[in-house]
């Protein structure tokens, strides 16, 4: 699927968006991190998650490609038109909450360019530069502006979200090999499967090479190398500000820890944290 990770005040009395955003989220590790956030943040988040979840949706399940394309470009429009002061169209849940914590119009463009680029149907064992791109656009976009909620500004927030958003991305990328492959995409780049040993570039046949395991051991590098630089970017942010980030770095790494400890032999039993897994995670961090 395509992962937007993995983000100006909504009048939350007058919709109905917090609850359906609220259950579209709840089971996942961001709906874990976010209910530790202040009520004011929460929501903002939320109703960025939400978005984000809507726009994955046309990238993955729009019909056509021609269609799909067709759809993003109209978000695009309504983007256009809520920052020149028109009427806000699919981005009307967020007007209020733009103009409280300062969004940037260039992040939600980034986001929207990360998923023409899964609805154009080039992310298949893309080049390592390109592969970048994308996690820049689907997760360290959405990183920046989760930053400005958080209240993480200037530097802090552009090195944070550029560190573990491609932490969480390549992490996602490791653990929904098979479910990609089921859209026809395939994230692994094409330096790691030459250097594996693997010559085609057919989704289905990468994820049943038994060289596959080596193929994906750049992405865990490359992950762990994100996790401890966001890790010490956060250092210089006070703690306060960096709760919530923090607790979804610390549900990543041991979601990737699991697997490569699973190893990618197929089949592979997907990998999933407990309830009182992260709760402990949360004790572990502090965030009670």
């Amino acid at each position: 699927m395509a992962k937007s990770a993995g983000l100006a005040t909504v009048d939350m009395s007058q919709t109905e968006a917090p609850v359906v955003i609220a259950n579209r989220a709840k089971g996942s590790s961001f709906y874990s991190a976010m209910r530790i956030l202040p009520r004011a943040q929460r929501e903002a988040m939320y109703a960025i998650y939400d978005i984000c979840r809507a726009v994955d949706d046309v990238a993955d399940e729009g019909g056509t490609s021609e269609q799909r394309l067709a759809e993003l470009k109209r978000w695009r429009q309504d983007l256009d038109a809520l920052y020149g002061g028109g009427p806000p169209g699919r981005f009307a849940t967020i007007v209020s909450i733009i103009g409280e914590f300062d969004l940037k119009k260039v992040d939600f463009l980034a986001l929207l360019d990360g998923m023409m680029m899964d609805a154009q149907g080039i992310m298949i064992a893309p080049d390592m530069e390109t592969l970048d791109l994308y996690c820049d656009r689907v997760a360290s976009a959405v990183g920046r502006l989760s930053n400005q909620i958080f209240g993480i500004h200037g530097d802090d927030n552009m090195r944070l979200a550029h560190h573990l958003g491609r932490a969480l991305q390549l992490t996602n990328i490791l653990r929904d090999l098979d479910e990609d492959v089921d859209l026809g995409r395939l994230y692994v780049p094409r330096e790691a499967l030459v250097q594996a040993g693997i010559n085609s570039r057919d989704p289905v046949a990468v994820i049943a090479d038994p060289a596959l395991g080596r193929a994906c051991k750049p992405l865990i590098a490359k992950a762990r190398f994100h996790f401890r630089q966001a890790a010490a970017a956060w250092q210089r942010i006070p703690r306060t500000a960096t709760r919530a980030p923090r607790l979804m770095g610390a549900i990543y790494r041991l979601l990737l820890d699991r697997l490569e400890a699973r190893g990618f032999q197929s089949p592979r039993n997907r990998i999933r944290l407990d309830r009182l897994t992260l709760i402990a995670l949360l004790i572990r961090n502090g965030l009670f």
